[in-house]
């Protein structure tokens, strides 16, 4: 059995849902591969929820790799560290391509906030084009994070440069808060809330508004605890809870422990947030 098929093999696969989120958990972990190999985590950090699933165990599986430069940097390119990514792939008998993406308007766009300043591609197997990965980077940061370096062991042992959790749980609440998203709603934000409370993480209050300052140009009043509270619980008085649940469980192995989700259940959330 060669490596990729090793990795593979490591997921209980029933259905298609199941092949398709142990498939491309897969090739995330192979391009992280690519890129530590390339020296890009030298420059810039992992964060999102597929960093949550990876590194932390969070149980739904994730799609999109979204990194961060270390500093403000509008001259780097990640297309310099296509060819490692290409690589890490042919070394395990796959071919996949690396694709820019073309920015349309902002509804168009499925990511938590359209910058200019942000790089999107796209990564596909050439075989499997319906197999695929969007990567996001960001060149203009908002700072104030915090980051480590966690362990992979397969394809090979290597560190990648991490958001730490309080860090990553700030940029979580930032995405569930304001994306733009005007007809649809994203459960898995909902979930991934709800893990960070139900495992004791503390959020990065400090980071939090550093992201709010930069994308939202919200003013300093609401960057209290009392305010961030309240507007979530707005949020969460108007949010569709059929629909969030609807929108995370192909990636649930387990969408039973989703029954108790109502808006009483997380308004009773917030109170349980806990802040550095």
């Amino acid at each position: 059995m060669n490596v990729f098929d090793t990795m593979l093999s490591r997921y209980e696969i029933k259905t298609n849902d199941d092949y398709r989120n142990a498939l491309h958990e897969v090739m995330q972990q192979i391009a992280l591969a690519g890129l530590y190999r390339g020296g890009f985590f030298d420059h810039a950090a992992f964060y999102g929820g597929t960093c949550l699933r990876i590194f932390h165990q969070l149980p739904r599986f994730s799609e999109d790799m979204d990194f961060s430069l270390l500093q403000p940097n509008k001259e780097f390119m990640l297309e310099d560290y296509f060819k490692p990514i290409i690589n890490e792939f042919s070394a395990l008998g796959r071919e996949v391509v690396i694709n820019k993406k073309v920015k349309k308007n902002e509804s168009n766009i499925e990511s938590a906030f359209l910058k200019d300043d942000t790089a999107i591609y796209n990564l596909q197997f050439r075989t499997e084009r319906t197999v695929r990965i969007k990567l996001e980077l960001d060149t203009d940061p908002p700072l104030g994070f915090s980051t480590e370096s966690k362990l992979l062991m397969l394809p090979y042992s290597f560190m990648t440069r991490c958001y730490t959790l309080p860090s990553l749980y700030a940029g979580k609440m930032h995405a569930l808060l304001f994306r733009k998203w005007s007809n649809r709603v994203k459960g898995r934000d909902w979930y991934d809330f709800e893990w960070y409370v139900k495992n004791n993480i503390a959020l990065d209050f400090t980071h939090f508004g550093k992201r709010v300052m930069q994308f939202e140009s919200l003013k300093e009043e609401y960057l209290s605890h009392e305010s961030f509270k309240e507007l979530l619980k707005e949020k969460i008085i108007k949010t569709n809870m059929d629909m969030i649940r609807s929108d995370v469980k192909p990636f649930l192995k387990d969408p039973e422990g989703i029954n108790i989700w109502s808006a009483n259940y997380f308004l009773q959330l917030v109170d349980l947030i806990i802040f550095i």
